[in-house]
């Protein structure tokens, strides 16, 4: 009787990439090393914590308590390892106990098939070799981004990849494979000799070359075979459940961009701090726009196309543009993740593949007219047609995915008195803000023609606020930041600052000099943000919206909120409570955090922690004067105003929370 993949194909993988990636303490050996700290213990925790990998490796997948003991063990003693670095370096602290504590939590939440099987030895091997292998090049990444002229970094990186070489000699041999065998032996030696003739930059070339032309090796039948007919799936271990998915998407996609950041062609200096390239890279992918450094001058062609399409991928959504390619394939994801992006992208699963292609096409045809548009203006104002084309692609792309950043060291200040670029920009805003779908029934909203219930709330709500934005700003600076502007200007850029607050990030006017009013205003506007399905962030236009009608509904003593003869559950006005009541406090903490560590004035901080949250990305001049452990607190602050909206949405639509338990009434008294 044959057995079924799925009882050992994760135990070999488990083998596979955590044995390979047992090196780790050595490629981050020079990390944080402390001239005080005795060399006997540094050099005795970090072979503990080789060890201790190696060994969880080879155990985890065989006997589960024991390997996450292991496990766990080896990152204690990585954290005690650079105990006395982190000591002097507070963001480094910080960052390295969030590390630890979600690498224990992994491994505790990590389920291991407890089925005893002896699976075929050679396919057991080879998905162990595949594993390995492909982890391989997750320490030629890290090792980029601590770079060390250390021998034992390279030691590291030489040593993980003859680990993998090992699985792989392992299955060559029992396959009687003889060619494979004796390529595998020369890599091996090649390997070990480049570790200690070669610098770490060959090394990891060499590492990197080797590890797809090895994947080339594996049998072409392997995909095919029955016995691993479960391969495409292997992203199941970390994309299992909702909230993983997001955090893993986002978390790697930051990680990628910060190694492309950092390579000399990137900048102009050709060099970039490890802080200052995660930075860039998170403000980008969530969208935010935020930044430590002018994306016009520190950054290269090459460098402001990496920063681009971050902005495109954080924007969309990794996972939307990967359903789209596997169903281009010929492949699908599970049910479990069509129901991730269905709820995400408010469609049902029978038409999802149908709206994500719809998404990218709006996106592409939207950020295409406006870069049309955008680059004519730049060029009829004095740019080359090469840079004109340029700041016309990146600006509208940036502009529909609400990111903020520009190629003009003051945004869109020079811009102030040309209506087509505000008024173009501020379209693509508008349109990246909602959702496609709720985008797509504007004319017949206009037109007076019934829409769906959540567009209507989206769509209402947005004109709301930006009407109201708009007076606001025009009445509060009229002889303010927009003084010396003509009546039509005035206008056109009070509405332009309306619409950026909307989480965008640009700016046309000088935000330093706002007054007190307008402050609050922006502030609440930033909070607010865009709506639900579009690439703005804050807590969304439709939770507002449903408290508005609460409370208007309260007042007037209605016990139901109905709109178009169709009742709102109670679960939803529920629901946008929770909504509202978490980003308050976690725009709280920001603040509480940015207020004990940074000396910066408190309108500045208030300013820039709701500009975090809400991944908006304007600043008054905080981002710039913050330490490391400010751009560590606004780093992860751009990240939970990301990923956490989204993720508290799917948490609440899992229709397992719901309970139809029945209890007796309490009244208690709220005045």
């Amino acid at each position: 009787m044959s057995v079924k993949p799925k009882q050992y194909i994760p135990k070999a993988g488990l083998e596979g990439v955590f044995t390979a990636l047992s090196p780790l303490p050595l490629v981050l050996s020079g990390v944080g090393a402390d001239p005080g700290y005795p060399d006997i213990w540094e050099r005795s925790l970090t072979a503990a914590a080789v060890a201790l990998w190696f060994a969880c490796g080879l155990t985890l997948a065989r006997r589960p308590i024991m390997g996450k003991l292991l496990g766990a063990g080896a990152a204690l003693a990585i954290y005690g390892r650079v105990v006395p670095y982190l000591l002097t370096s507070p963001s480094a602290a910080l960052a390295a106990s969030v590390s630890l504590v979600f690498i224990v939590s992994l491994l505790v939440n990590l389920r291991v098939d407890a089925l005893r099987v002896q699976p075929d030895r050679a396919g057991y091997r080879l998905q162990r070799s595949w594993w390995g292998i492909s982890a391989v090049p997750l320490l030629v990444v890290i090792s980029l981004l601590f770079p060390s002229v250390g021998r034992l970094e390279i030691y590291g990186v030489a040593a993980a990849a003859c680990i993998a070489q090992a699985f792989f000699l392992h299955w060559a041999i029992t396959i009687q494979s003889w060619r494979r065998v004796v390529v595998s032996l020369l890599s091996m030696a090649g390997l070990f000799f480049s570790g200690v003739w070669l610098s770490a930059l060959w090394v990891n070339c060499l590492v990197l070359f080797l590890c797809p032309a090895f994947l080339l090796l594996m049998p072409r039948s392997l995909r095919r075979s029955g016995r691993f007919e479960r391969e495409e799936q292997w992203w199941e271990l970390l994309l299992g459940h909702p909230a993983r998915i997001l955090f893993t998407t986002f978390f790697l996609l930051s990680l990628v961009g910060a190694v492309f950041l950092r390579i000399p062609v990137s900048t102009s200096t050709g060099t970039l701090s490890f802080i200052d390239a995660v930075f860039t890279s998170v403000s980008a992918v969530c969208v935010t726009g935020l930044s430590v450094l002018d994306t016009s001058s520190d950054f290269t062609f090459t460098g402001q196309a990496v920063i681009l399409v971050l902005i495109q991928l954080g924007g969309l959504g990794i996972m939307s543009i990967t359903t789209v390619a596997l169903h281009a394939m010929g492949r699908r994801l599970s049910l479990k993740h069509e129901k991730l992006l269905a709820s995400m992208t408010e469609t049902g699963h029978r038409d999802l593949v149908q709206s994500l292609a719809l998404i990218l096409k709006f996106t592409f045809i939207a950020e295409g007219v406006g870069a049309l548009f955008l680059g004519v203006e730049f060029y009829l104002v004095g740019d080359t047609f090469a840079q004109a084309f340029w700041r016309g692609v990146f600006t509208a792309v940036s502009a529909f995915c609400n990111a903020g950043f520009a190629l003009q060291n003051d945004s869109l200040i020079p811009y102030q008195t040309h209506p087509l670029v505000l008024h173009t920009v501020g379209v693509l805003i508008i349109i990246g803000g909602l959702a496609p779908a709720v985008s797509l029934v504007i004319p017949r909203w206009i037109a007076g023609k019934t829409i769906p219930i959540p567009a209507k709330i989206a769509l209402v709500s947005t004109v709301v606020l930006l009407v109201c934005g708009s007076l606001c700003m025009l009445v509060f600076e009229w002889n303010g930041v927009l003084a010396g502007l003509s009546f039509a200007d005035k206008c056109q850029n009070a509405w332009f600052q309306s619409v950026t607050l909307r989480t965008a990030g640009f700016n046309s006017v000088d935000l330093a000099g706002i007054s007190s009013p307008s402050f609050f205003v922006m502030l609440l506007l930033m909070f607010i943000g865009g709506s639900p399905g579009g690439t703005a962030g804050g807590v969304k236009t439709t939770t507002v919206g449903i408290l508005a009608m609460t409370f208007w509904a309260n007042i007037t003593n209605q016990s139901q909120l109905v709109i178009q003869h169709r009742r709102i559950h109670a679960d939803t006005v529920y629901r946008a409570v929770t909504v509202m009541v978490s980003g308050t406090a976690v725009w709280f903490l920001v603040v509480i955090m940015l207020e004990v560590t940074q000396s910066i004035p408190p309108r500045s901080l208030f300013f820039e922690a709701t500009s975090a949250v809400g991944t908006v990305g304007l600043s008054i001049g905080a981002t710039g004067l913050l330490d490391e452990i400010g751009k560590v607190v606004v780093i992860i602050a751009m990240f939970l105003g990301r990923i956490g909206p989204i993720t508290l949405f799917m948490l609440l639509r899992d229709e397992q929370a719901v309970s139809d338990t029945r209890y007796p009434i309490e009244r208690i008294s709220l005045t």
